[in-house]
């Protein structure tokens, strides 16, 4: 069922949120990334996986934590914290939408410096084409208080859907849950700037 049908029919939208969880740049080990499964604001399950610091996998984890598993299925959204997990490992929005077949979103908090992001990605190797992925994922839309780049979905019921998945603050509850969930398993301690 198409998301703004669940919307005009008052049913639960399945999601899935992914964060990257806290990691040392300077250790060169592998950044883990938690996957929120909710059904509207609530906890349902979870996937847990890893991508390389400043990689260029992010895209292939987040599809390989979800192609031929249980929760694929039951999706309508994929939500992302963010359109980089590990740094600068740029998910590529229009084929993780294209691999999955459901609406792919990167939410951020505030519109991005767009300048500084380019500026740092000159520092890293294939440069050219993680701003190629930033390009491809689209333009930023501004719905106040998200800011986001869809792929899959008209931009307006990307926004009525983040309300309905949204419990406090400005957060989809998905990506709140990720945010906390992979700070504790890292530091032994849930964050608070969720």
């Amino acid at each position: 069922m198409k998301l703004a049908d669940l919307l005009r029919l008052d049913r639960a939208i399945k999601v899935i949120g992914f964060d990257d969880a806290p990691f040392s740049r300077t250790s060169g080990s592998m950044v883990s990334i938690a996957g929120i499964v909710c059904g509207g604001t609530r906890f349902e399950g979870m996937v847990w996986g890893q991508v390389l610091p400043d990689g260029l996998d992010a895209t292939d984890a987040i599809s390989g934590l979800l192609l031929g598993g249980k929760f694929l299925p039951q999706l309508h959204l994929v939500l992302l914290d963010g359109i980089a997990f590990g740094g600068f490992n740029i998910i590529d929005l229009p084929e993780l939408a294209s691999r999955l077949q459901i609406p792919c979103v990167a939410v951020m908090r505030r519109q991005p410096d767009l300048a500084a992001v380019e500026k740092a990605l000159g520092h890293l190797p294939d440069s050219e084409y993680r701003l190629e992925l930033l390009r491809r994922a689209g333009k930023i839309h501004a719905f106040e208080p998200f800011f986001f780049q869809v792929c899959g979905e008209k931009p307006e019921v990307i926004a009525l859907v983040l309300q309905c998945l949204t419990d406090i603050g400005k957060v989809p509850e998905a990506l709140r849950l990720a945010h906390l969930i992979g700070a504790a398993v890292i530091n032994g301690v849930s964050s608070s700037s969720a």
